[in-house]
């Protein structure tokens, strides 16, 4: 039986009246339902400027020729899937309106409407993990792999939209071997070029969205690696090739705009999970022989003042981030251009170090055997304890660091496993000791050409860090040394 769709609209009060119509229609069978989302993706992709070709010729729908003037831009696209998510129609039906969308997502071919797909699909899979994972059970990955590998030159917003929601997909659930393997070179290393592309704006808004992909990537095949599935019983006859690694040891000289930006982004970060996604990063780079020295000498300087500020801003109670911190810095230190001279915050680190190992220390609190185990190993990075200074060094560091060397305290076989096995919710906040410093720091710090921390980030050796201690100096600052 045939229907007609068709809008005359003289404003814009029209139109959201007219789509709040649409999605509050009462729906008795799924037949109903496949009209309403029809009707609703129609209308909506009408006034964006283009046709929604849904099969409408086959419903035999006749569509009016839309203005595109009432949908223009991310906020209306944003406006129009909360319309439909809080409406009756979804509310009352939602397992199966989930589908049939994530069933428009595999089919779908018009930029408008994949539009309208995704940015519904992403608002309700950051509310509710269901609709994420039933995204992966239906072959939504593949999909989004081919979707963003076609380009961002139709639609810049749909591109940027595609790459966030296979981020907030991946970080949420583990993917399927099935759907790692799907992941070529080519598509890696287009994530890299694109970031390289964008190397003059770093307020671009592709960069992050494109950073946050290669990290999820990054993870999943960690993950596959080192962390197998409880559903995965058995592993893959011939073990998994993480990509995102392959192109930065074969090409990494290419690609130095994704380390500046990492190491940015951890400057800047408040969330833990996303912390944890670069910190497992840097350790797989500081750990392979063909990554020790992807990154140029000034940004490792930055990224060792970030740990050390992070190492003294984390509160007692972050012992496992504290941790992953630790397992980061050991191969930074022993491994980059760091060992060669001059040694770059020597004099900080040792005081660090040995600030860590002490029991009940007035500022770390009680101390636990394997933060204890992880700062003895980073200690006995050669550079720490050759110096002609070190006679000055506090007792610690002449009765431990100065010992023989013990190969079981220079490495550590779980400390890729426990890497890995790091997680925390999206959403959750690194706790600080300075909530105003933190404050401060996330309006806009930025790290500049020479490698300084400014505009408000917290850097060992900065005040600031005394006197969130309640002592008048830096616990590094000693007379006549910045």
């Amino acid at each position: 039986m045939e229907f007609e769709v068709s809008y005359t609209l003289d404003n814009e009060q029209q139109f959201w009246d007219e789509l709040e119509e649409i999605v509050s229609v009462q729906c008795q069978s799924h037949e109903l339902i496949d009209n309403a989302l029809r009707s609703y993706l129609t209308f909506v992709t009408n006034y964006k400027g283009l046709r929604c070709p849904l099969s409408t010729e086959k419903m035999g729908e006749r569509l009016s020729i839309g203005t595109g003037e009432y949908v223009q831009t991310e906020y209306d696209i944003a406006r129009c899937s909360y319309r439909l998510l809080e409406s009756s129609l979804f509310i009352e039906n939602k397992d199966y309106v989930r589908r049939q969308i994530v069933y428009s997502l595999l089919q779908e071919d018009s930029p408008d409407t994949l539009h309208l797909i995704i940015a519904f699909l992403l608002f309700d899979g950051q509310q509710n993990d269901i609709t994420f994972e039933m995204m992966k059970e239906e072959g939504g990955f593949p999909r989004l792999l081919e979707l963003i590998q076609e380009g961002r030159d139709d639609d810049a917003g749909l591109h940027r939209m595609l790459l966030e929601l296979l981020y907030e997909m991946s970080r949420i659930q583990r993917l399927r071997i099935e759907d790692l393997i799907l992941i070529e070179d080519e598509f890696v290393a287009y994530m890299f070029q694109i970031i390289e592309g964008l190397s003059d704006d770093v307020n671009d808004p592709y960069h992050y969205p494109v950073i946050r992909v290669v990290l999820i990537l990054n993870e999943q095949y960690m993950c596959s690696a080192h962390d197998p599935s409880p559903n995965q019983t058995t592993s893959p006859s011939t073990p998994l090739t993480n990509k995102v690694m392959k192109i930065l040891s074969a090409q990494g000289s290419a690609y130095k705009t994704f380390g500046e930006n990492i190491i940015l982004l951890l400057n800047r970060e408040s969330e833990t999970s996303l912390q944890l996604l670069i910190l497992k990063l840097l350790y797989l780079l500081f750990t392979t022989p063909p990554t020790y020295e992807y990154f140029y000498t000034n940004d490792l300087h930055v990224l060792l003042d970030i740990i050390l500020r992070n190492l003294l801003d984390l509160p007692p109670s972050s012992t496992a981030l504290r941790h992953t911190y630790l397992r980061v810095l050991y191969p930074l230190l022993a491994h980059t251009q760091l060992k060669h001279p001059p040694h770059y915050k020597r004099n900080e680190l040792v005081r660090l170090l040995a600030m860590m190992a002490e029991d009940d220390n007035q500022h770390f609190g009680a101390v636990d055997e394997t933060t204890k185990r992880l700062v003895e190993r980073c200690g006995r990075v050669g550079w720490l304890k050759d110096e002609e200074a070190s006679g000055s060094s506090p007792t610690w560091m002449k009765q431990r660091l100065l010992s023989v060397d013990l190969p079981s305290a220079m490495k550590s076989s779980l400390s890729v496993v426990e890497v890995t096995t790091h997680r925390e919710k999206p959403g959750v906040k690194t706790p600080s000791r300075m909530d105003d410093d933190r404050a401060n720091e996330n309006t806009g710090n930025i790290v500049d050409s020479s490698g300084t921390i400014n505009n408000g980030a917290v850097t060992a050796g900065n005040d600031g860090i005394g006197k969130a201690m309640g002592v008048e100096k830096s616990p590094f600052e000693v007379e006549g040394e910045a």
